[in-house]
């Protein structure tokens, strides 16, 4: 019998860009020393469970963080747990976009050039769907936007709710379910960090 699924959800550590808020899909960005010394700082908490599976983005930026929380040597590589594909805003802050674009909302509007609000929804609840299937606990390490969509429709809710969401750098997020019903999606931790933001 399946093991109820727990989703254990490590945003990548932080990078220039992460820093400066543009939108880093596709360019392979790798951490800064800050964003190393966090991923570090992650190991002690990814040793207090075992996982039955660790995934990781394909992106160095992700990979990375995975291996210095100490995880890396198990880990595969899942190409649906890559960055939202931001296209022609690829490397644009959402404030240099609104200027041009002043109601522009990436969870209603998407990037022309890449991926749609439909498009993420389609991949996220593919990934879930072959996630729960193989149930247990799974360590996924991945980026800021692909991350709120995943909780987001873990609890079977429309993607633009992503918006009312944060994750920092270097943070852990846990996704389960409610103990009195095992069928109920619930978060159980979200954004937490163990080096706490200034």
């Amino acid at each position: 019998m399946t093991q109820p699924l727990k989703i254990f959800y490590v945003r990548h550590g932080e990078t220039e860009w992460s820093l400066s808020g543009q939108h880093t899909g596709t360019t392979d960005i790798p951490l800064t020393a800050k964003g190393e010394d966090d991923a570090r700082a992650l190991a002690p908490w990814m040793r207090a469970y075992h996982f039955d599976h660790v995934y990781t983005s394909p992106r160095t930026r992700a990979r990375h963080t995975c291996e210095l929380a100490g995880i890396g040597e198990v880990a595969t590589v899942e190409p649906d747990l890559s960055e939202w594909n931001y296209g022609e805003y690829e490397g644009i802050r959402t404030v240099d976009i609104r200027k041009q674009r002043p109601d522009w909302d990436i969870w209603t509007d998407g990037c022309p050039g890449g991926e749609s609000p439909a498009d993420i929804t389609a991949r996220v609840d593919r990934l879930l769907a072959r996630l729960k299937a193989q149930g247990g606990n799974i360590a996924l390490f991945a980026h800021g936007h692909i991350g709120l969509s995943l909780g987001t429709r873990w609890c079977d809710l429309e993607l633009t709710h992503g918006r009312i969401f944060t994750l920092r750098p270097a943070s852990l997020s846990i996704l389960g379910h409610e103990a009195r019903a095992p069928d109920a999606p619930v978060i159980l931790l979200w954004n937490a960090t163990p080096v706490m933001p200034a």
